[in-house]
């Protein structure tokens, strides 16, 4: 049978990539624009398009639900933060065929960013390069979003926020900066993450030290009544001794589990000499990659994970992920739930269908009945 052809692989990507060459940024927030009109719009164009997008990218099935830490997730494949960066087409996302998606990363002082160009393309490594530095609108102002349209719609997937540094904040305030983000988002979130492992916010690393985090894991916490899960996002950059002292530290707080993992700063083996706007190398320039660079690294963070919880301890996983292959081999080393976004703008938005369709094409040749059952399956085996 003829293989159907993907539209957006074939015409649209090339278009905008090549002979539009389109700025990155430029071509993300044009996106995020288009979706958040989608999002909240009540014409009847509009829900007609949403409904459309939903037969074509949703793909539901039994085998991919899972419950985990209170939540329902129809199934495991999520948009990772950064893309809906102020939560502003929250209720697009199902329609994507997304089972989670996570916004921010938001801080409690809304800030510009880093200065431009920030955001790069390397397609040769299927890449990206980004020193974005957590430009939002600010905690207040995504509260006040996401509590309207609460009161319009009920979010038929969970919805994640991820928290940020204010970059004004000192580092030694950095535990009431994210409280006090927390405390304006704590009801509108299903769950929380606290970003420590982006590379573009000066000094934000230096808080996953084990004494600098305690401080900020124990504030939120205590705020944290209604035990919402919560959430460290690590860097892949980390060695195993830093990494174990999270995992304890996780425990100790109750926390929900771990995200693994977030950008790079490595530049080892990336085949782009040049970029062409900026004429420096990858390796001349500040930022974290994400992409297919970090695909193996992140694995064997999860992996590593898994096995010193003995597979305990939620890790969603991230980073690289742009086949079933992918995705397959991130559950099967340890994650329980994976994400996306730069897979998913290099592949488009047929992407999460195939995975789904990939993943669940593996468990028939497994013999296994759920999606769950393959967590941790790899390690398992070589027991």
């Amino acid at each position: 049978m003829a293989k159907k052809m993907d539209i957006y692989q074939a015409l649209i990507r090339p278009f905008l990539f090549n002979l539009l060459n389109a700025d990155p940024e430029w071509l993300h927030s044009s996106t995020i624009r288009s979706l958040s009109w989608l999002a909240n719009n009540s014409s009847p164009g509009a829900s007609w398009a949403a409904k459309r997008l939903q037969q074509s990218l949703c793909l539901a099935d039994k085998r991919l639900e899972q419950n985990l830490f209170g939540l329902h997730f129809p199934n495991p494949v999520g948009l990772a933060a950064g893309f809906d960066k102020d939560g502003v087409a929250t209720d697009i996302w199902s329609s994507l065929g997304f089972g989670f998606a996570e916004v921010g990363t938001v801080t409690f002082h809304a800030q510009p960013g880093n200065p431009h160009p920030r955001l790069f393309r390397l397609p040769l490594d299927k890449a990206a390069l980004n020193r974005m530095g957590f430009n939002n609108s600010g905690a207040a102002t995504m509260a006040a979003r996401l509590a309207e349209r609460k009161q319009q719609f009920a979010p038929t997937i969970p919805i994640g926020i991820n928290l940020g540094k204010s970059k004004v904040t000192p580092l030694e305030e950095a535990a009431s900066d994210y409280l006090n983000s927390f405390r304006l988002l704590k009801h509108l979130g299903d769950y929380f993450v606290v970003n420590v492992s982006s590379p573009n916010t000066p000094g934000l690393r230096s808080l996953q030290d084990a004494t600098m985090l305690s401080s900020i894991l124990e504030a939120l916490q205590q705020e944290n009544t209604t035990q919402k899960p919560i959430f460290v996002k690590i860097a892949p950059d980390l060695e195993w001794e830093a990494i174990a002292d999270i995992i304890c530290l996780i425990k100790s707080y109750q926390l929900a589990g771990i995200i693994a993992t977030n950008t790079t700063i490595r530049r080892d083996g990336l085949k782009t000499r040049v970029i062409a706007k900026t004429g420096k190398s990858p390796q001349e320039e500040t930022g974290g990659i994400s992409g297919a660079p970090l695909r193996d690294r992140s694995t064997d963070i999860i992996r590593f994970i898994w096995q010193q919880t003995q597979g305990q301890m939620p890790i969603i996983g991230v980073g690289g992920i742009f086949t079933p292959e992918d995705a397959w081999e991130k559950i099967t080393a340890g994650a329980c739930l994976i994400q996306v976004y730069t897979g998913w703008i290099y592949s488009g938005p047929m992407m999460v269908r195939r995975i789904l369709e990939g993943l669940l094409a593996k468990l028939e040749q497994n013999g296994l009945n759920s999606i769950s059952e393959a967590v941790g399956l790899e390690v398992k085996s070589k027991k």
